[in-house]
């Protein structure tokens, strides 16, 4: 059986066929750096993080592209408001690429304390500037683009296939158009390809237009197509990003070049928090670092972020995901379950006796294997890929309370262990530290204690226990800093 997924072009599920035989190119829309990501973010990234390693897994050489959005991402979506990054610079006092730096770090450490594996390429906006200036005067020679008052606009009229990914009609979207808010656009539905900047507009660049910054749309256009050509294998993003981003993304990219775009298109759902759409102004906007430390009132402890992981993919990538303290327990129990067996698996394993390996668990691994594979290759169900890992947990624990099978035989079990919990869903390590050892998550889980005990301590106003706090963990390498949404931490 070979690997399925649901493409949201053709709205059914596809046998996948890279271009290229071999090689898969992979583009997924990365994260506007204006803030902490949140568990949203860990929906999407880690959903498309077990794609690039289920195929990585069945062999195929992919070169996994995910962009950093530094500039022209605007507060509304679409073509009005301030820019993302530099409403948070104005809030936080900064320059802007100040604030793209630190949230880019700050993203990275979650995504890697996630178990995400790193993408190839992680290019961004305000790098590729030269590039997009190029696709808009590409459009605006072959009459799919205007200009005006320094701006430039994709007239969607003059693609005839807008609207096929999302299934929204031009005409149906030009009638329920609100009250036209530019006066610069030809049709409420054009979309900015280049914005003018005013004079005290910080994130500008000289353009044949006049000074400016790009679309959000474009971006992802020229990156996707500089690093992986055209046709693109697979394009990810959450999804709310289908229309209109990839919506707009499809028009500016086939008017330009005259070729498909992109093969499958592949869309995550969204993140609730205990029955309620995710939102700041609902107070259950939980970042990941409140959720790793537990410093949200809505949960009850801190969490392991591979707890964090399992909870993600106990749920379908294309279903929501209902994120709540319990949940989010019992995911832990999971995962710790599996953790203990895996390491009493390694345990016993060195101190067996020699000897072929048994033939019937032989057969019961090799069953577990191929209905962990078939629920993969339909469309990465991963809830029913993870029930596997569970056999196998029962499967180990029979084994290891018997205490009568060969270490050939607990080395397939681990081997089995690696690489379905490990190599295909993240969750299993290579290595874990010896009893009374102490490994990296729980170094991180530790000093999110020690920041609560300091913030605790500031509250009731002993500043010489708070200074204690942070003197010790300066001497351990680790730097906190002050900001309006809590205390963040890096190492030196």
């Amino acid at each position: 059986m070979s690997l399925k997924l649901y493409n949201s072009m053709t709205r059914s599920k596809e046998e996948f066929k890279p271009a290229r035989k071999g090689e898969v190119g992979v583009y997924v829309c990365g994260p506007t750096v204006y803030g902490h990501a949140h568990l949203g973010h860990a929906k999407s990234y880690v959903s498309f993080d077990v794609l690039v390693r289920y195929l990585c897994y069945l062999g195929y050489s992919v070169t996994y592209v995910q962009n950093i959005t530094d500039v022209g991402h605007l507060t509304d979506d679409a073509d009005q408001g301030e820019d993302k990054l530099a409403v948070a610079a104005k809030k936080e006092k900064k320059h802007p690429m100040a604030v793209a730096e630190y949230y880019t770090r700050s993203y990275f450490e979650d995504m890697d304390r996630l178990n995400c594996v790193r993408p190839d390429i992680s290019p961004r906006a305000s790098g590729h500037i030269t590039e997009q200036i190029e696709l808009v005067k590409t459009l605006l020679e072959k009459g799919y683009a205007y200009e005006a008052n320094g701006s430039v606009y994709f007239e969607v009229s003059k693609f005839a296939d807008y609207g096929k990914l999302s299934g929204r009609n031009v005409e149906e979207m030009l009638a329920g158009a609100r009250v036209e808010v530019s006066p610069e656009k030809r049709a409420p539905v054009d979309f900015a390809l280049w914005k003018k900047a005013e004079p005290n507009h910080i994130m500008q660049w000289p353009s044949p237009w006049g000074p400016g910054y790009p679309g959000w749309h474009l971006e992802c256009s020229v990156m996707s197509m500089k690093y992986l050509g055209q046709p693109i294998d697979i394009h990810g993003g959450g999804i709310e990003n289908k229309f209109p981003h990839h919506e707009c993304e499809i028009a500016q990219s086939e008017a330009a070049n005259g070729v498909q775009f992109v093969r499958y298109w592949v869309h995550n759902n969204m993140v609730t928090v205990d029955g309620q759409k995710m939102g700041k102004s609902l107070n259950n906007f939980i970042t990941l670092k409140q959720a790793f430390s537990g410093a949200h009132e809505r949960l009850t402890k801190s969490y392991d972020p591979l707890a964090v992981r399992q909870l993600i993919l106990n749920s379908h990538y294309r279903s929501p995901l209902d994120f709540s303290d319990p949940a989010l327990f019992a995911a832990q129990s999971g995962y710790e379950k599996i953790t203990e067996t895996v390491k009493a698996v390694r345990k016993q394993m060195h101190a067996a006796g020699e000897g072929e390996a048994d033939k019937a668990i032989a057969e019961e691994l090799q069953q577990l294997k191929e209905k962990f594979e078939a629920a993969m290759n339909d469309d990465l169900n991963t809830s029913v890929a993870l029930s596997v890992i569970f056999e196998l947990v029962r499967l180990a624990q029979k084994l290891l309370e018997d205490n009568a099978a060969t270490a050939e035989t607990l080395d397939a079990v681990d081997d089995l262990f690696s690489r379905l919990g490990g190599d295909c869903l993240g969750i299993v390590k290579d290595e874990y530290p010896q009893d009374g050892g102490v490994d990296d998550e729980m170094m991180d889980r530790l000093v999110d204690v020690l920041i609560e005990q300091r913030s605790a301590a500031r509250s009731r106003k002993d500043f010489a226990a708070a200074d204690a706090v942070r003197d010790k963990l300066e001497g351990i390498g680790i730097v906190l800093e002050d900001k309006p949404d809590g205390t963040q931490w890096r190492r030196k």
